[in-house]
This record gives C-alpha cells, structure tokens and sequence, in this order.
C-alpha cells in the first residue's frame, strides 16, 4: 500500500507509474485520496481541539467546585456534554474518512521501479537473460509429459478429477517420490543460502491476505472457506510474510531470510485451452518458496542474489530457461520490480513459466505495519522480497519432456541423493 505522503509529495512519479501498469482513472483517484486525506487532517485537528477544550474545562469544573461556585460549575459540566456530544460526531467523521482513505489505497498497484519496461501484456515483457546454449534433443523420444506420466505410472489425473476435480493431480511410485525429491532438495539448497526453513499454516485470515496484497486485488483467484471466513493459501508467501505483520526489527536484525514448503491452492479461474493440460496449470501444487526482510539500501542487491539462487537451481536440474523482467502492464499488482523465469519444454516446443522473483520495496510492509528501528531509535518501513524456488509443477513437466529417452527418463544427478534412483523406465 501506498503511503499518502509518498503520494503527495512524488504526485507525477506515481502518476507516471501508474500509466505504466495501465491504471485507470488515476487523476480522479489521487485527487480523492488528497482530499479525502485532508478532511481527515481537519477533522482530526477540530477533534483535537474539542478534546483539549473539554479537558481545559473539565479541570476547571473541580476548582469551581472546590469555591463553592456550583452554579457556575454546572452550567461548565452542561458545556462539556455539548463538547463530547460535537466530539463523538466528529470521531465517528474521523473514523469514516479513515477507512475510505484505506479502501482508496488498497485498490491503487505498487509503482513500478524504474527498470520496469513499457507494455501492456506478457508479449512486452523483456528477455533479461537468454539461453544461450544448445536445447535438448529428444530425437525419436517426444512425447509430451501427460503421456509420459500416464506411460511410466507417475501421475494419475483421472483419479485426481474423480477425487476433487481437474487440476488436482495425484501422484503416484515414482512420481510421489520425484514431488519429495524435488521439495527437499530445494528446501536443502535454501537452508544452504542462508533461509531459515518454517512450516507455516496452510490457511490465513483476512488480515494476513490483506497484509501481503491478496485482497482486494485477487479475491476471486483464492479459496475461501465462508463459514470460518479463512483462505487457502495460493503461495506459502502470505503466510510466511506475515510471521512480521505488526512487528518492529532493529537493523542489525536485517535481513530475515526464510523459506516455506506448502501445498498452494489457486482457483484459476478463467483457464481454458491446451496450454493449462496436464502439469501447465493446477489449482492445487507443491511449492517452495523464498522470503526475504531487507533494510533499504540493500533490497535491490538481495534480488539480484535471489536470483542468482533460482539460476543455480535450474542449472543443477540441468534445464534450459530464461529470465523475464516483466512489464508494466504484466507486473504483479504489488510487485515494484519482478522477474520470471521460464524453463523450455523440448516436447511441448514453448516456455514454462516456474518462478517469480519480486521486490515489494516497501508496499508490503506498510500494510503490514513492519517497520526496523535504525541505531537512532528512528522507525521506517522495511523491504520485502519473495521468489518461488521453485514451484514444482511446472519444473516436474520440463524434467520428464527434457530427460525423456527412449527407453526412460533420465534423473538429473543432483536429485540422485534424494530419489534413490537415477533413471525412470
């Protein structure tokens, strides 16, 4: 969330990026949150003003009392109930211009940063590192993976859909062993990093959705369980994010660097055609992810290094991929600067999308309440960073396409360790 004051006093900046994500009505808008955020100021400072009055009074009606001026103190205590009845009216106008002053805010994207290229969809987006060696071979091996899983008894759609529904997947042998290997592998090279691994809840409130930018902005994506007003988790994110809502860190307590493995539960809805068959789209999949706390000053390098660790993943799983910054109009809603790596599907003959990496800046933390005290004792927001390392659907399609022979599919050694076996067949 943005802050007001930011608003004001950078007005073309966020006007600028604002035009970038292709916001609408973005002069109507700022101009309501400006005035909006005045009348708040006013009535504060009137309510301000009647408090200081009632009090003023209230002390004097005890002296008054105490002269034995009663008359004259109870015609002050008739005066003080007329201050507290114009006080209550003008808390309840505060109140009111609070939460529409939020509402207007939640609804209003991160500003871009200013790498962020122009554009209004995917198709813009920038190819920040190619692939620049040679692409898997398949030859006479080529099938896609739903067919490979279905031939070596890896995944089992149908009984997924018979059990829940498409998009549910169940894994079965050596596919639920893969789906372990590749969670514990990934959690084992991020504990190396550095990330101090949890085990959050799989489910959040409101606030916490709130906290991280879910709502309002991906209401309809998410699960919702009514009767106990709680949302499945679509990225272990939220939950691991908001383990520092309302909290305030010291900067020698900078960086806090955690990771997560959760299940992650996204509704997708609108997602039809070929490309969501198989493993390429999934309203429930396995997930690892990387969250990051930074001071300021550093948030920018800790991306670059957050990169750096998605790369030496995907290198390990010898797959060849890509990395996207992604454009204005394709940026997440509070994402300032966000990169997505793709890994290449020799048998499908296209990109998979298996990793987004993003800096929040200090979007995040604002609606979080997470701020660091610097040596001073001075409070301000932190950064706040994540990256998936790496979602697991799309990563299982690309090793069984990509390692696929005729006879098998080939393990990369890296997992060898962690699957017990080095060839499927």
């Amino acid at each position: 969330m943005l802050q007001v004051n930011f608003i004001r006093e950078n007005l073309e900046i966020v006007k600028q990026g604002l035009i970038k994500r292709g916001f609408q009505n973005i002069d109507d808008t700022l101009k309501a949150v400006l005035e909006t955020d005045d009348s708040r100021k006013k009535t504060q400072s009137e309510l301000d003003d009647l408090l200081a009055q009632s009090n003023k009074l209230a002390g004097e009606i005890g002296q008054l009392y105490k002269q034995g001026k009663k008359e004259e103190a109870e015609n002050k205590k008739i005066s003080v109930a007329k201050l507290k009845e114009a006080a209550k009216i003008l808390q309840d106008n505060l109140t009111q211009a609070k939460s529409t002053l939020e509402e207007y805010l939640l609804n209003i994207p991160n500003i871009p940063h200013r790498t962020v290229p122009q554009g209004k969809g995917e198709n813009d987006n920038e190819v920040y590192k190619a692939w620049d060696k040679a692409f898997p071979d398949l030859k006479d091996a080529k099938l896609p993976h739903w067919e490979l899983a279905k031939k070596y008894e890896l995944i089992d759609f149908e009984m997924g859909a018979k059990i829940t529904g498409a998009g549910f997947p169940l894994y079965t042998g050596k596919g639920a062993k893969l789906q372990r290997a590749l969670i514990n592998f990934f959690l084992d090279a991020a504990e190396e990093a550095g990330y101090q691994e949890v085990i959050p809840p799989h489910v959040v409130n409101e606030a916490s959705a709130r906290g991280t930018g879910q709502l309002p902005d991906k209401e309809g994506q998410m699960y919702h369980i009514q009767i106990d007003d709680l949302y499945m988790i679509p990225t272990a994110e939220v939950p691991v994010t908001n383990i520092f809502r309302d909290v305030i860190l010291h900067q020698n307590d900078l960086p806090k660097k955690l990771s997560g493995y959760t299940p992650c539960f996204r509704r997708e809805a609108g997602s039809y055609g070929a490309h969501v068959r198989g493993l390429n789209r999934l309203h429930q999949f396995d997930k690892v992810e990387i969250v990051r706390v930074e001071h300021p000053d550093k948030s920018y390098d800790a991306l670059q290094e957050m990169l750096k660790h998605v790369e030496g993943l995907l290198d390990k799983l010898e797959l060849p991929y890509r990395i996207l910054r992604l454009c204005g109009g394709d940026i997440g809603f509070t994402s300032a600067l966000t990169f997505d790596f793709e890994v290449y599907s020799a048998a499908q003959e296209r990109w998979l999308e298996v990793s987004s990496v993003s800096n929040f800046e200090t979007f995040q933390s604002n609606r979080l309440k997470l701020r660091y005290k610097n040596e001073k004792g001075k409070k301000a927001l932190a950064h706040t960073l994540n990256g998936s390392a790496l979602a697991l659907p799309r990563i299982v399609a690309a090793l069984l396409e990509n390692h696929q022979t005729t006879d098998g599919i080939n393990i990369p050694k890296a997992l060898w360790k962690y699957t017990q076996f080095e060839k499927i067949s």
